[in-house]
């Protein structure tokens, strides 16, 4: 039996079957679907930012003397008007270290804000008392990319961010975005770590790339429903390619024939 594909009960299959088949269902969409009404998730995820190779820091000493701590930072220009120049920032260089006024070379490559504070108040004992010391990592972002509605990298204010948080900054996935196996792809001064996380799922809270460190990046995969619709539009283009070559073709063959 010979099928006609041009007849129009046909056509109503064919594209009943591409609806239906480029279509998500609620498993593919929803977010910690096993999460039950009410229920406690004690998270047992820990997470602190150790610092990298590249990693831009402001950090400032001071003390009840200021005159003291005054050496111990470092500030571009002269002071003029009473006005305090502005304070220049560290970068970790390839070894690892930051140049610290008076106390030359020091290794932070891998430490926490909070340990860096304490091995810097340790050094400075000998030079202050009491020193207040606050540390900020200037250049945190984050990337974003693949099935999301606004790709891009992104500046992080605070000191922690969470891969839903990113994703938000992202305005969320599209509907063709592949939830259940998210890439985190994450470097450590040239090693970089792939682990994937799924979203639909709660233990996806306490996975190790749960919260985001500086410079990770957030691939989001499509789904069947995208790739599918990728493929059909691809072919659409080609038939549409071919009929006009065709059409072209029978004009200029009718066009010389009168």
């Amino acid at each position: 039996m010979k099928i006609n594909f041009f007849s129009p009960n046909t056509l109503i299959v064919l594209v009943t079957a591409v609806i239906f088949s480029s279509c998500a269902s609620k498993k593919d969409v929803v977010y910690f679907q096993n999460a039950s009404d009410y229920e406690t998730i004690k998270s047992n995820n820990s997470h602190t930012n150790k610092f990298k190779i590249d990693d831009v820091l402001s950090i400032h000493v001071s003390t009840l003397d200021p005159v003291a701590s005054l050496p111990f930072n470092l500030f571009k220009g002269a002071e003029e008007g009473g006005i305090r120049p502005e304070q220049v920032d560290y970068i970790i260089d390839k070894n690892g270290d930051i140049d610290f006024p008076v106390l030359g070379t020091v290794r932070v490559v891998g430490l926490s804000p909070e340990e860096t504070k304490t091995l810097l108040k340790e050094k400075l004992s000998d030079y202050l008392k009491d020193p207040i010391i606050n540390i900020r990592l200037k250049n945190f972002t984050v990337t974003v990319l693949g099935e999301v509605r606004q790709p891009g990298t992104y500046p992080v204010l605070g000191e922690q961010i969470t891969v839903l948080e990113a994703i938000g900054l992202a305005n969320d996935l599209t509907i063709k975005g592949k939830r259940d196996n998210v890439m985190v792809i994450r470097d450590f001064n040239g090693t970089k770590v792939y682990t994937r996380i799924d979203l639909t799922k709660k233990e996806s809270l306490n996975s190790p790339v749960y919260y985001l460190t500086q410079n990770d990046v957030v691939y989001v995969e499509p789904n069947n429903s995208a790739i599918t619709s990728s493929a059909l539009d691809n072919r659409a283009s080609i038939w549409v390619s071919v009929a006009s070559l065709l059409i072209t073709s029978t004009v200029l063959i009718i066009t010389r024939s009168n």
